[in-house]
């Protein structure tokens, strides 16, 4: 459900790009104000979403419901979409792409006024909400994200108890250790690739970071001819891969591997361990309940690494949540909006980061307020100019092949050794710069 790579993200925005973010329909539509008295709120409103599973099992639904009950005379229908990108963006060259919706990713920012209406200014919703500079033009707040994600590693408390593993790894040697204790000790494997999926391997690049605490990681990459030098982060989380894939510690055949077995697997206690961000918890907490097992063995732990004296992990918007220019029922919709972010649910019973900064964290995000995690969000002043640099080195941070040669690497699928192979991509790097 979250395989929303660079590269596919990219090559929609070429599309849209070409086909929809042309100046196309927009208008001066006015601004979607907060309504002041719900009960003179009206209007049939029709929400965009991506979240097929929701909309699918009456989730979604019972949100709606709830919110009837403040605003009794907004009717809110949901058009749940599979390929959610592909077709919104196509959508988007008439006036008709709903009330409500996911702002597709391919939208560039700038382009932002054009299609949606103006929710109100950057310094008072920045007071409330998380990531608002995301959806913010020259001042004015076009989305609000509908929740954020936080990075960590996914894992079966059950399997890591079953080893002996009081605490959480606080160095890489320590989580190598407490992986080399899970295969020794229990039957599960100790951490589970997904290899042959391509996307999850590319989970690996949202650590950079989360070893740092350093809100300009992937700005320094603009300027580093060799992010890949001994002792550097990116080296780091590049020979983190490396160790465990060459001590044994994944499947015996990561060519083999699949989604919904990795997603069965941890929900069983076959596996301890998934690379993967805060969005992943509730999918296994879910496979937990399929599959008979407890839901509550699903545990989640930051970057194994503690710079400063404490862990870190970065946080992210996920979709921006805007309402369209072209809706007849603007105060309708912006009255979803806020209740969505504001007053539902939805984050806490999907375990993932309020976007509202007062909001109630999930409990499996309690354990790292508890655990004293911060968070960070990486700056993405140069992302611009490090994506060009990538591209131009066809090293590719965002897509799965670089950190697949690395596995191949590792259990001797292909020729060479990891240092040989950090040289060249340091060498690609340094000559994409000039």
């Amino acid at each position: 459900m979250r395989k929303r790579s660079a590269a596919l993200l990219a090559a929609v925005a070429v599309l849209l790009g070409a086909a929809g973010c042309n100046g196309g329909h927009g208008d001066t539509g006015g601004s979607a104000a907060a309504p002041a008295d719900p009960a003179k709120v009206s209007g049939d409103i029709t929400v965009l979403t991506h979240k097929t599973d929701l909309a699918g099992d009456g989730t979604l639904d019972r949100y709606a419901a709830e919110f009837n009950k403040t605003y009794p005379n907004v009717h809110v229908k949901f058009e749940a979409i599979s390929d959610y990108e592909g077709a919104v963006k196509i959508r988007m060259n008439s006036d008709n792409y709903g009330d409500v919706l996911m702002i597709p990713a391919a939208v560039p920012v700038p382009d932002y006024p054009k299609f949606f209406a103006p929710l109100g200014g950057q310094g008072e919703l920045a007071q409330k909400y998380r990531f608002v500079d995301k959806g913010t033009v020259d001042g004015q707040v076009y989305g609000v994200a509908i929740n954020g994600n936080a990075t960590g590693i996914v894992y079966n408390k059950a399997v890591w108890q079953q080893a002996g593993i009081t605490a959480w790894p606080k160095t890489f040697d320590e989580f190598r250790a407490d992986l080399r204790a899970i295969k020794t000790k229990t039957g599960a494997t100790p951490l589970y690739t997904i290899y042959h999926e391509g996307w999850p391997m590319t989970a690996w690049q949202s650590y950079l970071g989360s070893g740092s605490c350093d809100t300009k990681a992937n700005d320094n990459l603009a300027t580093d001819p060799a992010p890949w030098a001994a002792g550097k982060e990116m080296a780091q989380i590049d020979r983190l891969l490396y160790d465990v894939v060459h001590d044994g510690l994944v499947e015996t055949d990561p060519t083999t591997t699949a989604w919904d077995a990795a997603k069965s697997q941890i929900a069983t206690g076959k596996t301890g361990t998934l690379m993967l961000a805060s969005w992943a918890i509730s999918q296994m907490q879910q496979a937990a309940k399929l599959a008979g097992t407890d839901p509550a063995n699903i545990g989640f732990m930051p970057w194994p690494a503690q710079p400063g004296g404490h862990y870190c992990a970065l946080d992210s918007p996920d979709y921006l949540q805007g309402v369209s220019i072209h809706s007849k029922h603007k105060e309708a919709a912006r009255a979803w909006l806020d209740w969505f972010v504001d007053k539902s649910t939805y984050a806490q019973d999907q375990s993932l980061l309020p976007t509202l900064r007062s909001g109630a964290l999930p409990a499996t995000l309690q354990a790292y307020q508890g655990a004293g995690v911060q968070f960070v969000e990486l700056s993405q002043d140069k992302n611009a100019l490090v994506s060009k640099i990538d591209n131009e080195s066809e090293i590719g941070l965002s897509k799965p092949d670089y950190r697949q040669h690395i596995v191949d690497l590792a259990r001797g699928a292909a020729g060479g050794g990891l240092d040989a192979y950090f040289a060249e991509l340091n060498k690609k790097w340094a000559a994409a710069m000039h």
